[in-house]
């Protein structure tokens, strides 16, 4: 299906998104919207006939454990209400822990990389058969950006997705940006993969920003997309015109002009890049994706032992083995520990990679539950960011953010945090008004001890 050129529909960018000429298609978080109802701007771009794709963020199809049944049913339910062509999500694991490795649930709260190994590809690929029958409508999946990579890969970014796309028939949604940031944070040539996947497979392109601090790239979604992401995005047109292009933006959202200057060069990228591909030869092996060449992993090139497991390896492995799962299991516990609860480092890691990692969860933790719960910034005032820093290094993320919030306001008050009298009334209110669900001993608990501090000022 040709989508054209498409923005991210965010709630805070809702009527620019509207006004923005020349818009085929929008994109909006999964997550973010209800199952039963649309926000009203999105039934207006509807209405006038804007295709809208719902972009799952949760289900974590590169973890150990299977899909939820319950997220895949909501995933399903927003394709139905949209009537899209398609859904996506991203090849990640997003929480660790739980029954596999008997330790509690962590929540990432981010997209975190899979490794390049046949075993991992094996879990994933089961993974991606289940959601495709549990789905309405065609899924694609998306290739993340990453600030880590893994020890021992054992096949490159493109030869990865070629075998997904093979053994699932699974469809591609390609991000330049993270190509791009993963050139810069891991030496790969967006280029090399671009040769190696099967770009037929591409079912639309995601285009966006990041800004590069002490050598490492951050794909912010909150900075312009810059010239050697949109080169990215030229290499992909001069292989293949991909049915869609989106830009995507998550915050720090500049005035609309801004962002229709963004999707002007986005269509002067296409159309140059087109043009020079209409008057050249076209390319040899750009698309090919038949049999994967010997495995080569970032750090090393395959010995003759992949080759010869790279070229016989069966494109069906049928089911996953309970043992491949356990033991993606505790790798991904074990990295996601070292990186939301200070545990350490798993063997092989870059540690300095794994610092920074860690401290950009913390402060994206900070800021979703800044949004999430406006209130508790201005109860806290100026104190809000250092205090929810702290609590983070010490209280991984074990359910979603509202619950992060409830978790970290509970934790401020057992504390008797903020000291401010006025204040702390405030938070205790706050935090009554949204935990009638919690367990009775445990609210209970917690009154007691806001009442008691209350009490004692």
């Amino acid at each position: 299906m040709e989508l054209g050129i498409g923005i991210g529909w965010r709630p805070e960018i809702a009527d620019a998104v509207e006004a923005l000429p020349g818009i085929d298609w929008v994109e909006a978080v999964a997550e973010n919207l209800c199952t039963d109802h649309l926000p009203d701007s999105l039934v207006r771009l509807r209405a006038r006939g804007v295709t809208v794709v719902p972009h799952g963020v949760s289900l974590g199809l590169g973890g150990a454990d299977r899909p939820d049944p319950a997220r895949l049913a909501d995933l399903a339910a927003r394709a139905v209400l949209l009537d899209t062509p398609l859904v996506t999500e991203h090849i990640a694991f997003v929480r660790a822990g739980g029954p596999r490795t008997a330790s509690p649930r962590l929540e990432a709260g981010h997209l975190l990389p899979v490794p390049r190994t046949w075993e991992a590809l094996d879990v994933l690929c089961e993974n991606v058969r289940i959601a495709q029958d549990s789905l309405p409508v065609p899924l694609a999946l998306e290739n993340i950006a990453a600030l880590i990579s893994w020890p021992g890969e054992e096949l490159t970014e493109g030869q990865f997705l070629a075998e997904l796309v093979e053994r699932t028939g699974v469809r591609l949604l390609i991000d330049v940006a993270n190509l791009h940031t993963n050139h810069v944070n891991r030496g790969e040539d967006p280029a090399k993969a671009l040769d190696e996947l099967p770009v037929e497979a591409i079912a639309y392109v995601h285009v966006a920003g990041g800004v590069e601090k002490d050598g490492v790239w951050h794909d912010t979604h909150a900075h312009p997309v810059t010239r050697p992401v949109l080169d990215v995005l030229a290499e992909l047109r001069s292989r293949i015109a991909p049915p869609g292009v989106l830009l995507e933006r998550d915050d720090d959202f500049p005035p609309a002009e801004e962002l229709a200057g963004e999707l002007t060069a986005v269509r002067a990228t296409l159309e140059a890049a087109g043009k020079a591909r209409s008057g050249s030869t076209s390319r040899t092996g750009a698309s090919g994706h038949g049999g994967i060449a010997p495995a080569a992993s970032p750090a090393e090139s395959a010995d003759d032992t992949t080759t010869a497991t790279t070229s016989t390896r069966a494109t069906d492995t049928g089911g996953t083995t309970d043992g491949a799962r356990d033991r993606a299991a505790v790798a991904q516990t074990a990295l996601l520990s070292a990186l939301v609860a200070g545990t350490p480092a798993p063997e092989g890691f870059d540690h300095r990679r794994l610092g920074v990692q860690s401290r950009a969860l913390a402060a994206k933790r900070a800021d979703v539950v800044a949004k999430v719960a406006p209130e508790l910034p201005g109860i806290l005032g100026d104190g809000y960011r250092a205090a929810f820093l702290s609590y983070a290094r010490t209280r991984p993320m074990s359910a979603g953010y509202r619950r992060d919030a409830l978790d970290f306001a509970e934790q401020l008050l057992i504390t008797g945090r903020p000291t401010d009298d006025a204040a702390r009334r405030r938070l205790t209110h706050w935090w009554q008004d949204r935990a009638a669900a919690r367990p009775p001993r445990r609210t209970t608990r917690l009154v007691r001890a806001a009442r008691a501090a209350i009490a004692g000022r």
